[in-house]
């Protein structure tokens, strides 16, 4: 996961084989067949997402020097010791934890405030895509050194394969050389372009590159790209958001890529 500025306990099914009934034949008859053996019972291994549960860690700090208090929700599975968990919860919580050490850092190099206030920083989660093996998530920080005009926002994603256990980059859900970055921008350009957030002034923000298009995440709607304060409209706008259809994909998407399900 990159920080750039970047679920029930298993139930088994056990299938029974009718029973064959045996009938009695006349004593004259010849004898009958043997039965049919039965067959064994079979099981149906749970999904590991069905194993697991979501929950969000809380942690807060309250610091001095200068004066500071600091909130944040870590992303956790819990319900299962499996690798592809361990690999998830390590992510997330190291996630969690830098952007809190960057904080801490900023704050120090800032020195002593101008003024009385209490400086903080606050990260929550959200999980926006639906239940399955793909988790999404999309962090929002706000953060306020004392001194500042205002406070700042930051958007972060992060996408996981529970099953495949392993992050999953944008390039991942699309073809080679399907140049999707082009077709995500002139969506969302135009988009943006019926807004009333000066969005011709910060067209540039929209442009078809990877940076520009860090913050995505899946949703049952379609692609969700978030774009930070500043980035294609002025603060007072706050952090804009478009979802791209997946009608929209179709044609770029992987068919053996974790966007399959969506777009069939």
């Amino acid at each position: 996961m990159k920080r750039n500025p970047k679920i029930f306990s298993p139930i088994v099914f056990v299938l029974l084989a009718p029973i064959a009934c045996s009938t009695f034949a006349p004593a004259t008859a010849a004898p009958t067949a043997a039965p049919t053996p039965t067959s064994a019972p079979t099981s149906t291994a749970v999904p590991l997402y069905q194993q697991v549960r979501l929950a969000a860690v809380p942690s807060e700090e309250d610091g001095q020097s200068p004066d500071h208090k600091i909130t944040a929700q870590t992303p956790t599975l819990n319900g299962s010791d499996d690798p592809r968990v361990q690999t998830f919860n390590k992510e997330t919580g190291d996630f969690v934890q830098g952007l809190i050490a960057d904080y801490k850092k900023n704050l120090a190099a800032m020195g002593t405030p101008p003024l009385a206030a209490t400086s903080y920083f606050d990260v929550r989660y959200a999980l926006v895509s639906p239940p399955g093996n793909i988790l999404s998530l999309k962090y929002q920080t706000e953060g306020y050194i004392a001194g500042m005009a205002h406070p700042y926002h930051q958007i972060y994603s992060f996408t996981y394969d529970l099953e495949a256990g392993r992050d999953i980059a944008l390039g991942d859900l699309f073809l080679p050389n399907s140049n999707y970055l082009q077709t995500i921008s002139t969506y969302c350009a135009a988009q943006l372009s019926t807004r009333d957030i000066d969005f011709k002034d910060f067209s540039g923000g929209a442009d078809p590159t990877a940076d520009h298009y860090k913050n995505w995440n899946i949703t049952p709607d379609g692609l969700m790209i978030t774009f930070d304060e500043y980035q294609v409209a002025a603060y007072v706008a706050g952090p804009q958001t478009v979802t791209v259809p997946y009608g929209e994909l179709k044609s770029l998407t992987d068919p053996d890529g974790p966007l399959e399900p969506f777009v069939r």
